[in-house]
């Protein structure tokens, strides 16, 4: 579908096209809220002493779950993503690099230097050793873990650049720009100064303190990707490779932090 020619929608049209991009990343989010609440109600216990694997390590479960969910809302409403046009391929690929480079640099530099914890945290400069480790309560278990991690890419590369790019670009982008009327007729990746604050300070604060700098500077890149592209395609290529990547970099350094 060619985002710039403008289409008559109905107001029921213009809301199920709005649930179909808002939908997937709010379940996915609701999702990870649930640990929180198994913790609340003491299913979730940190001791692996006693309790079986679902009760101390939740996320082990959880988050293959949230990615058999999202995928199911994926396929739902993939007809309602205007997902071209199929461009910027090469492009999106080297934002992607230079994106989750710039991300991860400041924690890289925390552990090869050996710095202290400090204000400096703010800016990336912490220790990313604590995280989501498959290998904590698999063991020796090697098919299991590899099992764990391949639906936690799967989660990561795909699940997760879609939906986040579905949201943000795709749909947020263009509310903003005319909250009152029929946003859809926006072009894809039309520029706005208003919008370009609100989608990146919204990105930034879904994400850890630790990572608000890397964050910001990833969604302005992306926003540029967004407009010079004028493709969901290519954002959601961006988005892959850098969680591709970051995963990579993550098995390799043992900085489960950044999952």
């Amino acid at each position: 579908m060619n985002t710039s020619k403008t289409v008559t929608l109905t107001e029921e049209q213009i809301s199920e096209k709005a649930l179909a991009h808002v939908l997937p990343i709010s379940v996915f989010m609701v999702l990870l809220v649930v640990i929180s609440f198994l913790e609340y109600f003491g299913f979730v216990v940190y001791n692996d002493d006693i309790y079986p694997w679902y009760r101390y390590a939740p996320e082990q479960w959880l988050y293959p779950l949230q990615t058999i969910i999202c995928l199911i809302l994926i396929k739902k409403y993939w007809s309602k993503f205007e997902i071209g046009p199929l461009k910027g391929f090469k492009f999106s690929i080297i934002m992607g690099v230079v994106g989750i480079s710039i991300w991860v640099l400041p924690g890289h530099l925390f552990d090869v230097m050996e710095m202290d914890e400090g204000w400096w945290k703010y800016f990336g400069f912490t220790d990313r050793k604590e995280g989501f480790n498959p290998s904590d309560f698999l063991g020796s278990n090697e098919s299991f873990y590899w099992l764990v991690v391949v639906f936690r890419f799967l989660r990561m590369v795909l699940v997760v650049s879609i939906i986040e790019e579905v949201f943000w670009r795709g749909f947020l982008m263009r509310y903003i720009l005319d909250r009152d009327g029929n946003y859809w007729n926006q072009p894809f990746g039309k520029f706005s100064l208003r919008s370009y604050i609100i989608v990146t300070l919204l990105f930034m604060f879904i994400h850890a303190p630790s990572d608000y700098v890397g964050a910001f500077i990833y969604g302005s890149i992306t926003y540029y990707v967004a407009v010079k592209t004028k493709s969901l395609f290519a954002c959601i290529v961006m988005h892959a490779v850098a969680n591709l990547l970051l995963g990579c970099y993550v098995l390799k350094t043992g900085n489960f932090g950044y999952w």
